[in-house]
């Protein structure tokens, strides 16, 4: 390629470069893992061998019927960028987009650098990376096809942002090591900058990698285990079966930022946040039970004839009878810089996968805020919903199926 002319810049302008027939024929090709001959010798992976698990060299696939980073186990760390598009970006160019992106996400998450990238040495540790990406209605209506998302409806104790809500584009970056993370996000943004501004960026943060065993559910910032009651059938919960072809084995996400007011939290004892969870704190166990995934007896009554867990404990008004009804939660915790007064600025990025939000999310979310006890403790303060498209092949890029037509 000659010299001057990037890779991103020929895929951000399209024609209005001058571009060599075999430069040009390269391009308009599906993307390709690059040999490793091809590759800087200081930026080529030591061993090819399937890598431990635990370690900086774990590799998570991308190719696949889903994409990778919504039934992956969690990794320690993530970031979610909103992206808005922008103003003249047509459906030609969020191909090009998406072509780009994928190439970047498909070497990143298999520990190889991305075209033109000027730290390679940064992308040989993947640490488990997956690059997941959603679209909103927003880049729907550019790209001239019908939306399978719609934004929530106003619940009465949203506290909604601007600066944490909506964005035509996700994209979800996770891995076990905050250096590969904060690499990736670098590359993804330097790509995407042709096409789209950078709406909001949330980083969200687990136990570290190796700290618990594999499979302990998820403790936030308020102590809470959370996750226990996640579905067991994903081909019903999670995945989409009908609907358009082209999101078929895709998903739809919503992403919630909620604010917790740890200092009121603290001030309430122990027995006080039991009662408004209906879980033990300390085993997670239901306060009708003695194990964290006992199910709860809703309708046992105390001495005095009231129900154990209460009417309006967060558990029952969180609770899908029916299993095809539940969402899938990937939950992160965010804690920003404390205040001058020294209160936090800490919180959960909510995020959950469902086959249809209208029929499983909203539900459950109308119950929680009209009566939820938590709600003295917690705000949501940003929202966004995002079609995820299924996965790809390795000749093929996320969304192919939906925009190449």
């Amino acid at each position: 390629m000659g010299a001057g002319i990037s890779r991103r810049s020929l895929l951000a302008g399209g024609a209005a470069l001058p571009v060599a027939g075999a430069a040009a024929a390269a391009l308009a090709a599906p993307a390709r893992a690059v040999p490793a001959q091809d590759l800087p010798a200081h930026a080529v992976p030591a061993q090819a061998a399937p890598a431990r698990a635990g370690t900086g060299d774990a590799v998570e696939p991308f190719h696949g019927a889903h994409q990778a980073g919504i039934a992956t186990t969690p990794q320690a760390h993530a970031v979610f960028l909103g992206f808005d598009l922008l103003p003249g970006t047509g459906k030609e160019a969020v191909v090009r987009m998406m072509q780009l992106l994928t190439d970047d996400a498909r070497r990143l998450t298999q520990g190889r650098p991305a075209l033109a990238d000027t730290e390679p040495e940064l992308a040989v540790s993947p640490a488990r990376l997956t690059v997941t990406f959603g679209f909103g209605p927003g880049l729907f209506a550019t790209a001239g096809v019908t939306s399978p998302v719609r934004a929530l409806p106003a619940f009465e104790t949203d506290r909604l942002q601007d600066r944490w809500s909506g964005g035509d584009l996700l994209v979800q970056l996770c891995a076990d090591d905050p250096m590969t993370v904060a690499h990736a996000l670098r590359m993804i943004v330097k790509d995407a900058r042709a096409f789209a501004t950078v709406r909001w960026s949330q980083r969200g943060f687990r136990r570290a990698a190796g700290t618990q065993a594999p499979g302990t559910t998820q403790r936030n910032l308020m102590g809470q285990l959370d996750g226990t009651v996640n579905p067991s059938n994903l081909d019903r919960s999670v995945w989409l079966s009908d609907g358009p072809e082209g999101m078929r084995g895709g998903t739809t996400m919503v992403l919630r930022r909620i604010r917790m007011k740890l200092e009121q939290w603290d001030a309430a004892d122990r027995s006080a946040r039991e009662f408004a969870i209906g879980r033990r704190l300390d085993t997670g166990a239901p306060l009708t039970g003695r194990d964290e995934r006992d199910e709860p007896d809703f309708d046992r009554l105390n001495q005095l004839g009231f129900p154990v867990i209460p009417e309006f404990a967060h558990i029952r008004r969180a609770r899908a009878a029916d299993a095809g009804q539940r969402i899938l939660r990937r939950p992160y915790n965010y804690d920003e810089a404390v205040g001058a007064d020294g209160a936090a600025d800490s919180g959960l990025i909510f995020v959950s996968y469902q086959a249809d939000i209208d029929r499983q999310f909203v539900p459950v979310q109308r119950r929680l805020a009209e009566g939820d006890l938590m709600n003295e403790w917690i705000t949501p303060i940003g929202s966004a919903v995002f079609a995820i498209p299924p996965g790809c092949t390795p000749e093929g890029w996320i969304g192919d199926r939906l925009l190449a037509a």
